[in-house]
């Protein structure tokens, strides 16, 4: 074989986040058991950490990762079934007798998603161990999506993994009649790997290109699958119309523009066009749910020449009404930025102080922000500050800076 060019470790980097939760997905329908397939990819990336930066990518790099993956773990089986280990044993007969699935789900990486998200499983559980398995997302940037401290969701996903383990709960295609049950969660699972992607976490990239595409991926498959249901419909058409905003949100040199700064001719108008559209058909069915008004609030941006031509009233009412359907302190907090450009700053500032999220780094700046429009200059820059120690994610942390030096131009 020709001798092929060294791989980097950032190209490697990128398998591992392009095709981690794929090759799960695919190990996890052979042999019938999450840790197997998990240890067995993880151990097959290790690999390729140690050939590929002298040997070079192969041709196929996530053909290689599903290989040598199915093949270390097959042979992990075989010395564990010798010593009468009995769940070695069954999970070697699982990877030798490998039938095709039929049922309404074909897509591996779908399916993995309906089967974790079993309803014996909490709906917190369900989410953040598909965002392990498929998303490939670490623990801390689990923990950050849902507002938790780091040891507390690696608690959970333990527990997640033991009760699949103990309860014996098999990993196969749902039937047609079970797919509505398990939306709600597979619909969370998707929005919170775009979420990851459109903002990471944590890193020097403030996106994650590859997160955006597979939950957009999975968005037009779920699409597909269940046309019917307003939410997989309002979920696509909301991740469409945000998609749009890509270009447009971050600077040549890879710095954050908010919103308001935006060049709106960067647009995508393919996609705006796209959620638009979806939109429409969801209020012509007038069953509205979380995502749909998400979607309809963010259709309402998409209409806006500028900011200041943005009909913040609609924003507002629409606020309300998701406030309604899903009464959290995330969505309160994002209802009180339309309640600033409403009612103004000191309206707005009311409602976020009476917010818990601590250690939400965005309510902080969201409160850095109306403190510098209230002329209260010195708190708003102590709340940057707080939300500068509490970014995770560096452009966001370079952008609350420079808010925060805005404050004091002399200095």
């Amino acid at each position: 074989m020709a001798d092929l060019p060294a791989a980097p470790a950032a190209e490697i980097e990128q398998v591992f986040r392009a095709e981690y939760g794929r090759s799960v997905a695919v190990l996890v329908r052979v042999f019938g058991d999450i840790d197997i397939a998990e240890e067995a990819v993880q151990d097959a990336f290790t690999t390729a950490l140690e050939r590929w930066p002298s040997a070079g990518l192969p041709p196929s790099p996530a053909g290689w990762i599903i290989t040598t993956a199915r093949n270390r773990a097959i042979d992990r089986l075989r010395r564990e079934s010798s010593r009468q280990d009995w769940h070695a044993q069954a999970a070697l007969l699982h990877a030798r007798d490998e039938p095709p699935e039929e049922g309404p789900v074909r897509d591996d990486r779908l399916r993995l998603i309906f089967t974790c998200c079993h309803p014996s499983l909490a709906t917190g559980a369900q989410v953040a161990l598909t965002l392990r398995l498929l998303g490939g997302l670490s623990t801390t940037e689990i923990a950050h999506a849902f507002l938790v401290p780091e040891p507390t969701m690696a608690q959970r996903l333990v527990r997640a993994k033991g009760k699949i383990r103990d309860a014996r709960i098999p990993y196969r295609v749902p039937y047609e009649a079970d797919l509505p049950g398990r939306l709600r969660a597979v619909l969370a699972v998707v929005y919170l790997i775009f979420n990851e992607g459109y903002t990471a976490s944590s890193g020097d990239r403030l996106v994650r290109e590859d997160l955006c595409a597979e939950a957009l991926r999975l968005g037009r498959l779920l699409a597909e699958l269940m046309p019917d249901e307003p939410e997989v419909m309002g979920l696509l058409a909301l991740m469409l119309l945000t998609e749009s905003r890509r270009r447009a949100r971050s600077a040549p040199d890879g710095g954050l523009v908010p919103l308001a700064e935006q060049d709106r001719a960067l647009w995508d108008g393919a996609l705006v066009a796209e959620g638009q559209s979806i939109v429409r058909q969801c209020l012509r069915r007038g069953r509205p749910g979380p995502y749909q008004v998400q979607a309809a609030i963010n259709a309402v941006h998409s209409d806006a020449p500028s900011t200041a031509a943005t009909d913040w009233r609609q924003i507002l009412q629409l606020y309300d009404q998701l406030l309604t359907l899903t009464p959290t302190p995330v969505v309160a907090l994002n209802r009180a930025v339309a309640v600033a450009e409403v009612e103004g700053p000191e309206a707005a500032l009311a409602l976020v102080d009476e917010l818990g999220l601590d250690g939400y780094h965005v309510l902080h700046a969201i409160r850095a922000d109306l403190l510098r429009r209230l002329g209260r200059t010195a708190e708003a820059r102590s709340a940057y500050g707080t939300a500068i120690a509490l970014a995770g994610n560096k452009p966001e942390s370079d952008f609350l800076t420079r808010r925060q030096r805005e404050l004091d131009p002399d200095r």
